[in-house]
């Protein structure tokens, strides 16, 4: 089956309804150009406001259900495709969420992946506003696949990637909002980018699979200061690792990207990692450190 991804690079303003309004047309548009599967970036709603630790942001959580699910309930049900949309959910007072809902293409809620490793890092006080996440690693059988989705921080680390993909998922989404630190760009710009970008890339070649990750663009300065300056570079990889599209670092895009599903069985039979994979010795992988 070849199936068409379309990833929504974009940049986020103060508006939320504007937000809102942005994300929706260029997920139709994405729809009309013939894309299949389509995902935001990462909490599209509003500005990154991580950025700062502010109780008074804890407002711009919504339910689950709740309108901007129910917007692109409608859309998908409308252009018969699947969507994954990155929100702050508002479990209950005092318990929020980085959370992905993911739809299908007749705008059945299949459900919600909660993001489970959640950084603490200037500019990034995720910790303050997300309860780590407790759904676990999982894969939704959609009417184009079998998908599995992941958030920003949870693409460094190889375990959720392997425990998503041993749910047999074909195709891993990480909706994403990351960048520089303007001011560490001219000397750790590159390096960082690459290290992102090599990181996601393994994620294909261990487990066979398809890598799909839509990033913010744009300078935001929420709080003042230099702010964060979001790199973009929206990509697909293949089974192999190899980078099959890419966005740019700078421009509002959708990124439309046909993918061979068949691709995933080949893979993995000629390079049988899952077969080989040594369960009986991995014991330690549950310690936090082998003292």
């Amino acid at each position: 089956m070849n199936v068409t991804l379309g990833l929504l690079q974009h940049s986020c303003g103060k508006d939320l309804a504007a937000n809102l309004a942005k994300t929706l047309a260029l997920a139709e548009r994405a729809a009309k150009r013939g894309a299949n599967i389509i995902c935001t970036q990462e909490l599209f709603g509003s500005q990154y406001f991580c950025q700062s630790e502010d109780h008074a942001n804890f407002a711009l959580a919504e339910p689950i259900p709740g309108p901007s699910t129910t917007a692109f309930q409608s859309l998908a049900r409308k252009h018969g495709v699947v969507v994954i949309a990155s929100l702050f959910e508002k479990r209950s007072a005092g318990l929020y969420h980085n959370t992905a809902v993911i739809i299908d293409a007749d705008g059945k809620l299949l459900g919600r992946y909660r993001k489970m490793h959640i950084p603490d890092d200037p500019l990034y006080y995720e910790k303050f506003y997300f309860t780590p996440g407790d759904t676990g690693f999982r894969a939704w059988p959609t009417k184009f696949g079998k998908i599995g989705v992941l958030i920003c921080w949870d693409q460094w680390f190889p375990e959720a990637a392997r425990l998503t993909a041993l749910q047999g998922a074909e195709i891993l989404f990480y909706p994403t909002a990351i960048g520089w630190h303007p001011r560490e760009k001219k000397k750790l710009g590159a390096t960082q980018h690459d290290a992102w970008e090599t990181i996601q890339r393994a994620h294909s070649v261990a487990n066979g699979c398809f890598v799909a990750v839509a990033n913010r663009i744009g300078l935001e300065k929420p709080v003042g200061g230099p702010g964060i300056e979001f790199w973009g570079q929206s990509f697909v990889a293949g089974t192999s690792g190899q980078i099959l599209a890419k966005a740019s670092a700078d421009a509002e895009e959708i990124l439309l990207v046909s993918v061979k599903l068949g691709d995933v069985d080949s893979t993995r039979t000629h390079w049988p990692f899952l077969r080989d994979r040594r369960i009986d010795a991995y014991d330690d992988l549950i310690r936090r450190f082998s003292d």
